[in-house]
């Protein structure tokens, strides 16, 4: 590509102002930062991410117990066993596709502004700026949703793990009113952002701790319950082929409806973009993370899983818990204790935690990286980087203030989590294929040279990681169970089509006349 042309983004990018970062730079920083000069950006953030580290943070943002354990009532109610653990190992298969593609795309273009950037980038002139503007604010919901659905997640699986405790039978000892949830909820969420903003140096090596943390704590877990067991142990033929379906739907859509559990799971894959300029080796390093995060993911998953689906109560039971959180009750009921419970949920409950700050930290930075560009309304504000943290604060702040307003949707519907985790799962995945689509329809000209290469499996995996993004829009806005409540409708297609509404408003009031997209060589 020719030199970049700063005329229209001089204000924040001119080549003239490429002083030195405040913060001390590690000798291997100096390759990362020449790319993002030459894609048109000073670089602002310190690459403090070894490879290890940023593959730790992509195990981290998908956080399998965690995600696995407040999504399970899904598959539960949907088809049982096959769908849990046969379900899990038919998207993983799918999301490598994902990660294969984004990953040979992010080769090229590593920068934060991820699949938005790459649009911009991959898109024919005529249309690129209309591309990049629907797949940016796709992820920005996406973004958004998903870290609110993983704070709000680990709020109501807390008061769950609190609920094993009993005052008497069947009646937990926190009664998990709309304001009890709603304040927990808040302060889950002022933990994990003040974590994020006044720790930054220290993430890193919280995201590795949070992998021999997520690992250990599986071991206690399955080994525990196996071993004690005290309600018994269904058989092998029972955990790898029973299909239960308690939904309402018919028995083959039932099973797709309830891929949500997995697909939640790996939802984040391809957020690990967004730290392209805190990585050392960024075009390298982060598609090698994304890949290789899904194959342990993969493999976490069935460690947990296959254990716990032996020693499941009854399904119906299950899936009619009011909490719909069948992980507690079912860790309590196989080893008859309230408080040797409560311990072994601990460390599901600290990754929720964990999980959340790694969400927080990745969509502040797209939020930052989307601002760049002139965006967002309000883009002079959410650029700021705060020096002496250095982080984008402003766009974190804003971040948190969005998902504590939406927090408030749960006075009126108890199926708030779940119209958050849906809709930022095909915000998501839907924000994913849209570079993936457009290199596919360019006979993947731009990628053929990327360090990180797919060869000609590349197509293949496209392919999957376009038709999977295609079924996951529709799929993910059923409701989980017929027939429909006014409490248990799935949200997700209202929040996903108010998103749209007021992204196009945007463009049409402002961006069609100002938004010229990232810093480019026509």
């Amino acid at each position: 590509m020719g030199a970049p042309d700063f005329q229209d983004h001089a204000d924040k990018r001119d080549p003239t102002d490429l002083h030195p970062h405040p913060l001390a730079k590690h000798p291997t920083d100096g390759e990362g930062d020449e790319i993002l000069q030459s894609l048109g950006y000073v670089p602002e953030l310190q690459r403090n991410r070894s490879t290890l580290q940023v593959a730790f943070m992509a195990f981290v943002l998908a956080s399998i117990p965690y995600g696995l354990s407040t999504t399970l009532s899904n598959p539960i109610t949907t088809g049982g066993p096959v769908n849990i653990i046969w379900g899990w190992l038919a998207v993983s298969a799918m999301i490598v596709c994902v990660a294969i593609s984004l990953g040979e795309i992010t080769s090229v273009y590593p920068i934060a502004g991820g699949v938005y950037y790459q649009t911009f980038m991959l898109a024919p002139t005529c249309w690129r700026r209309e591309a990049a503007w629907i797949c940016g604010w796709l992820y920005v919901v996406g973004n958004i949703s998903i870290t609110l659905s993983v704070t709000f997640g680990t709020t109501l699986f807390l008061v769950s793990c609190v609920n094993v405790f009993e005052t008497a039978p069947g009646v937990g000892v926190l009664a998990g009113e709309p304001y009890q949830v709603f304040l927990i909820f808040v302060g889950i969420t002022l933990l994990s952002n003040a974590i994020s903003a006044f720790g930054n140096k220290w993430l890193p090596w919280l995201d590795t701790a949070a992998i021999f943390w997520t690992f250990a704590g599986v071991i206690a877990i399955i080994i525990t319950v196996l071993v004690i067991a005290k309600d018994g142990r269904r058989d092998a033929k029972w955990v790898f082929t029973h299909f239960e379906n308690n939904s309402g739907w018919t028995d083959g859509w039932a099973f797709c409806v309830g891929l949500i559990h997995a697909a939640y799971a790996t939802s984040s894959t391809g957020m690990i973009i967004s730290m392209c300029e805190e990585v050392r080796q960024p075009d390298v390093q982060v598609p090698k993370a994304m890949v290789l995060t899904v194959f342990i993911n993969t493999f976490a998953g069935l460690l947990f899983l296959i254990p716990i689906t032996f020693i499941l109560p009854d399904l119906k039971y299950l899936a009619d818990l009011a909490s719909a959180q069948p992980i507690p009750p079912t860790i309590r009921s196989a080893v008859g204790s309230s408080g040797a419970a409560f311990a072994l949920l601990v460390p599901i409950i600290v990754l929720g935690i964990i999980c959340g700050i790694g969400c927080i930290t990745a969509s502040s930075r797209y939020i930052w990286a989307f601002a760049r560009d002139g965006a967002m309304p309000g883009s002079q504000w959410w650029i700021r980087i705060n020096k002496r943290l250095g982080i984008p604060l402003n766009a974190m702040i804003l971040g948190m203030v969005i998902q504590i307003l939406l927090g408030l949707i749960y006075f009126g519907s108890s199926a708030a989590f779940n119209a958050f985790a849906n809709v930022g799962v095909l915000t998501l995945n839907a924000s994913y294929a849209t570079p993936v689509a457009i290199s596919l329809l360019t006979k993947r000209k731009q990628v053929k040279l990327a360090k990180f290469s797919a060869g000609k499996f590349g197509y293949i995996a496209n392919i999957v990681a376009v038709a999977w993004s295609i079924l996951a829009i529709p799929l993910f806005c059923m409701p989980l169970r017929l027939p429909v409540t006014v409490i248990s409708i799935n949200y997700a297609s209202v929040v996903f089509a108010a998103a749209c509404l007021v992204s196009g408003l945007w463009y049409w009031a402002w961006g069609y006349k100002n938004y010229t997209g990232p810093p480019t060589d026509a």
